[in-house]
This record gives C-alpha cells, sequence and structure tokens, in this order.
C-alpha cells in the first residue's frame, strides 16, 4: 500500500499509527514468516478500533469512521483553505485528489481474505459496530453522526473525484481540525508551549431561554451578527449587576453562531500573558474567534491588564480581523478606583494621568452592554416564564409568593436567583 506517498495528508500523529499497522497488514499478512505477527498485530488493531468506538462514539464500519476521523482532522494547505469557504481554484487540488485516490484504496480494501488468511473471525465486529448509548469523549453528539455519516457518504462515492468532493463540502460546512469541530475553548499552558483546547460540555443556553434584557441582548446580537458577516464589529463590555445573565449571553452566542463559523476561547486573567501566542494559532483561520474574558476586573496592584490594552490596541503588530474580545464584569471600569485617586493633593503629582491610566482598559471596549439588576416586577416576569417552560404546576399566587421569600435569603433579584428557585421547585416534585 501506499501511505508513504501522501502529499498532503501525511501528519496524523499518535493517532497515524493505527493507520500504519493496517497497511503493513495490508502489504505483509501473506507472507508465512510474518504470519503469527501479523494474527497478533490484527487483533491489537481491532482492539485499538473498538476502543475508538468507547471513545469517540462511532458506529457502523469503526474502519471507515476511522479513516473519515483522519480527514476531517488533518489541517494542512487544503484543507484550511476549504473550511467555511467549500471549493478553492488552484494546483493543491491536483495534490489532494492524488491522496484522496490513496485514501480510496484504504477505504475500499476487503479484509475478509486477511481474516479468513489470519484465523481472525472476530474482524467482524469493527465491520458493523452498534455503539452504547454512552455519550463521546471527544466530540459532541452531532459532529460525531456527522462523521459517522461522512463515513457511510464515502462508501456511495464510486471515484477518488467524488470523495473528494464529499470531504471538501464537509469542511465547507463544519470545518476541520479542533477548531472545525468543536465550538468552545480554553488555553493550557504545558510543556508543549501555550495550547488551545477544545472543551467538550459546553452548556446549551439558548438566547431565547434568557428572559428579559432584550435590548441589551439586542446590541450583543447586533455586534456579533456584524463581525461573523466580514463587517466592522467592535470588542464588548457586558457589565452589571451579578446574576443577570451576563455570562449566559457569551455562551448563547457561541451556540447561536457557530455555523455561521464562530467559535469562542475562553482565557483568564493569569493568562494574559499567553495572549499573543493564542493569537498566532488563530489569526490565519477561516474561523470568526471570540475571547472571552469573564467576570473581569483588577485590583490596584495587579498589572496584567497592561498585557491586554496591549493586544486590545496599542501595540505594534495590528489584531487580527477575526479577533475580538468580549468581557463580562461587575465592575464598570475594570480597574479599581479610589477617591484618592482623583483627590488635587496626593503623592502622585499627576491625579489626571493616574485617573486616565485606570479608565484607559474599558475605553479599549468599542460597545459596552449594562446589564442592571431586576425590579420586582421583572422577576416575577423572569419566575413566571421559567416556571412555566420547566412545567411547574403551582397556582400563580403561590408561585410568586414563595419566590419572594426565596430572593430575601438567596441573593435577591436576579435573573440567576430566579432560575434557582426554578431548579429548586423542580426538584421538589415528586
Amino acid at each position: 500500500m501506499r501511505e508513504q506517498e501522501l502529499l498532503l495528508y501525511r501528519d496524523f500523529g499518535e493517532d497515524g499509527i493505527l493507520l500504519h499497522d493496517m497497511v503493513w497488514l495490508m502489504s505483509h499478512y501473506k507472507e508465512e514468516s510474518e504470519r503469527e505477527k501479523a494474527r497478533a498485530l490484527l487483533y491489537q488493531c481491532i482492539h485499538k478500533l473498538l476502543e475508538l468506538s468507547g471513545n469517540f462514539g462511532f458506529h457502523g464500519n469503526l474502519w471507515h469512521c476511522y479513516l473519515a476521523n483522519l480527514l476531517v482532522n488533518n489541517e494542512n494547505s487544503y484543507s484550511k483553505a476549504c473550511e467555511i469557504r467549500g471549493t478553492i481554484q488552484g494546483s493543491v487540488n491536483e495534490a489532494a485528489l492524488h491522496d484522496i485516490v490513496i485514501f480510496k484504496e484504504f477505504y475500499d480494501y476487503d479484509f475478509a481474505p486477511m481474516a479468513e488468511f489470519l484465523r481472525v473471525p472476530e474482524i467482524s465486529l469493527v465491520a458493523d459496530y452498534t455503539a452504547s448509548s454512552q455519550e463521546s469523549k471527544v466530540y459532541n453528539r452531532r459532529i460525531c453522526a456527522r462523521i459517522c455519516e461522512l463515513a457511510e457518504h464515502f462508501c456511495d462515492n464510486r471515484t477518488p473525484q467524488e470523495m473528494k468532493d464529499t470531504l471538501t463540502e464537509f469542511y465547507r460546512e463544519y470545518g476541520v481540525g479542533k477548531f472545525g469541530l468543536h465550538k468552545s475553548f480554553r488555553v493550557v499552558h504545558d510543556d508543549q508551549g501555550v495550547q488551545v483546547c477544545p472543551i467538550l460540555n459546553i452548556a446549551h443556553v439558548q438566547l431565547d431561554d434568557l428572559v428579559g434584557y432584550e435590548i441589551p441582548k439586542q446590541k450583543l446580537i447586533d455586534n456579533t451578527e456584524a463581525f461573523v458577516s466580514g463587517r466592522r464589529a467592535n470588542n464588548c463590555l457586558l457589565f452589571g449587576d451579578a446574576g443577570t445573565g451576563k455570562s449566559s449571553c457569551i455562551k448563547a452566542i457561541a451556540n447561536a453562531y457557530y455555523e455561521k463559523g464562530l467559535r469562542i476561547i475562553e482565557i483568564y486573567k493569569h493568562q494574559f500573558q499567553d495572549l499573543n501566542d493564542v493569537i498566532t494559532q488563530i489569526k490565519n483561520r477561516n474561523y470568526k474567534f471570540i475571547i472571552y474574558m469573564d467576570d473581569l476586573s483588577f485590583e490596584e496592584f495587579e498589572i496584567e491588564y497592561k498585557y491586554l490594552k496591549a493586544v486590545i490596541e496599542g501595540g505594534l503588530e495590528k489584531k487580527p480581523e477575526n479577533v475580538l474580545i468580549y468581557a463580562t464584569s461587575n465592575r464598570r471600569h475594570l480597574i479599581r478606583e479610589n477617591f484618592s485617586d482623583r483627590e488635587e493633593i496626593r503623592e502622585d503629582m499627576h491625579t489626571g494621568d493616574t485617573v486616565q491610566e485606570k479608565l484607559s482598559l474599558v475605553n479599549r471596549f468599542g460597545v459596552t452592554i449594562y446589564f442592571g439588576a431586576p425590579n420586582k416586577k421583572e422577576f416575577q416576569n423572569i419566575v413566571t416564564a421559567l416556571a412555566e417552560r420547566a412545567g411547574i404546576d403551582m397556582p400563580q399566587e403561590e408561585l410568586l409568593l414563595e419566590a419572594n421569600k426565596w430572593e430575601l435569603s438567596h441573593g435577591g433579584l436576579s435573573g440567576r436567583t430566579a432560575q434557582q428557585f426554578v431548579d429548586y421547585l423542580q426538584g421538589m416534585q415528586s
């Protein structure tokens, strides 16, 4: 077999070990001197495919799913050019087709003679595998299903060109690699440097789930719509009272605009020095990235905000057009201010400079959106709407009376308190 002849689809890392073993089997299983080694290796490959199903949630022909997974995760010059955009022009298409010809040979390989010769009937397990109901540890359910469907579609492709077209359409619709197949990410700093790693279990919050705050939500939607549509957009600061849905709005935005190529990267204050490395990894991709900072604020002695200022605006390198920063905070000005900052006489002779330095970060957010605590009537409307969605069967008067009692001892009037109250009622239902 010709895996060494691949031009673009070569670097699979540890995931390529199984491919290498299978290709060796295809070429050497008939050699009498290699028979015992081949038999043991085939069992090992079956084991790996079964483990693959357990980790990824794959079903059907696991060999086909494995090959499809390699193709949708391989970030090369062709796949990255096709992500979100689809079909492209140029000689790279010839290189891609050359590789797909080889992959189709792998895909169409008949393992029945090998299984008979090596006396390994168990290979039938991976040819038509029924997965358990366990969730995938790697993908969300939707992406796992799409990869299994892609593996099935490849079976209908009679020629390498048809197979290439099917794969290119997948790249256009879902993208390639971790950025294509996942919505949200976190930053990890390990021995290999700064890594952007997928978050597998993002909360499935939708914008319609957030009761009230229609004007703030619309401002956030308008800015995000402009961003994903390729128009000019601003960095956003969502500030206001605790429990008013600022973070939930960001999560809902991630879910709502994933199909349009939006990705969210969560970063914490102590990681701001890694921001330049993160941006370097994402600036040339065809996705739109929001770098998300939750509960952003700084004490006087904390200087991490200077890294953030330089990244947002002020460094020599221009911030990429496919990157915005969205932050939430309970503070309007982000950096703690003291009355002494505005006193005319103090140790710092340049009082105005001190104030401007502390305001300079928030001024770099072009859009600021206020989320205020609801009044009593708004709180009751939120409770009523959430209780109706949750199927709480309770007279309206009793519901609101209990909600008022709850908020007095559980943090006051807020959307979070309303949700916690409704969660409590659901828990009490038999």
